[in-house]
């Protein structure tokens, strides 16, 4: 019989790929959390993870493990909710990518919410991977994420947009249109650590035989853009992301492009739900779709 805690220990691990992640998720100690990580793969009676230096991996039984710990928290989930008597005012939980503008999202739910003040919204956010494991083990309704065209889940798309190079509005090569990596032999890059196009960028650079210098490494998209307004680096972002304080331009064969769409969920909501998911896609139609405006971060 396995302790519930060790399931939300493992499921914490597999979401965020660390374990250091991992116990700032569920509130505890490292220690404690590779303690139970522990005592779940004794119980299991087989090791769950490969650990490396860097990053974790699920090892064939971690990965048939996965799903059936998923379904379980989820059932132990669906069994609390049907036993609480007490009237609840309707929740919808909205997974939201790390890299998305942070004022539409605020200009997005709080329309609804002043639309909707009866409903609660949970609201979580997360990389590509950690939302799609979210939205597997139906501890989400919605997901405002990429969509990679694979039919995974229902897909409203929402639009499309290009990666571009962004620097100060005072910076030399503000105002041009286009640029080169040769162009940024001596420039200052700020990394972007959650870049759903990390590896890509680097490998750009790399292909080019260019090594900018690395001055600072966020996974915080507004303090990235204020360093980038400051003068302290440029960096790749989404057009999305592109606000007033800063100049963007083409970079020369770096074609990457990401769809935003809202991803819908594979089980039908509960009837008391569904009125309310109507006017959160409508809402998020009006707030993302093309032709909704520039992005503000």
């Amino acid at each position: 019989m396995f302790d519930l805690y060790l399931l939300r220990y493992f499921l914490a691990v597999v979401e965020s790929g660390s374990f250091t992640r991992a116990a700032e998720r569920v509130f505890v100690t490292q220690p404690t959390l590779s303690a139970g990580i522990k005592k779940l793969e004794a119980q299991v009676g087989q090791p769950l993870f490969e650990r490396s230096s860097r990053r974790v991996f699920l090892t064939d039984a971690g990965t048939r493990f996965l799903p059936r710990a998923k379904a379980i928290l989820h059932e132990c989930n669906m069994a609390m909710q049907a036993v609480d008597d007490a009237p609840v005012r309707p929740v919808l939980r909205i997974g939201l990518l790390v890299t998305l503008p942070n004022r539409v999202m605020g200009r997005l739910l709080g329309a609804f919410h002043d639309a909707n003040p009866s409903v609660t919204l949970e609201i979580t956010d997360g990389t590509e991977q950690e939302l799609l494991n979210r939205l597997d083990d139906r501890s989400l309704d919605y997901a405002i994420s990429i969509d990679r065209g694979e039919g995974t889940y229902p897909a409203l798309l929402l639009k499309e947009e290009a990666y571009v190079f962004i620097v100060a509005r005072d910076h030399g090569l503000s105002g041009r249109r286009h640029i080169s990596a040769a162009d940024l032999r001596e420039e200052r890059m700020i990394v972007r650590s959650r870049c759903e196009v990390l590896s890509e960028t680097s490998r750009y650079f790399t292909d080019h035989n260019v090594r900018p210098r690395l001055v600072y490494r966020t996974g915080n998209e507004g303090r990235a853009l204020a360093m980038v307004a400051a003068g302290v680096g440029a960096t790749v972002v989404p057009e999305g992301l592109v606000d007033d304080r800063v100049s963007s331009m083409t970079l020369t064969g770096f074609p990457y492009r990401r769809r935003l769409a809202l991803l819908r969920p594979r089980y039908a909501l509960s009837p008391g739900l569904e009125a309310v998911a109507r006017c959160f896609e409508d809402s998020v139609k009006t707030h993302l779709g093309e032709g909704h405006g520039t992005a503000v971060p």
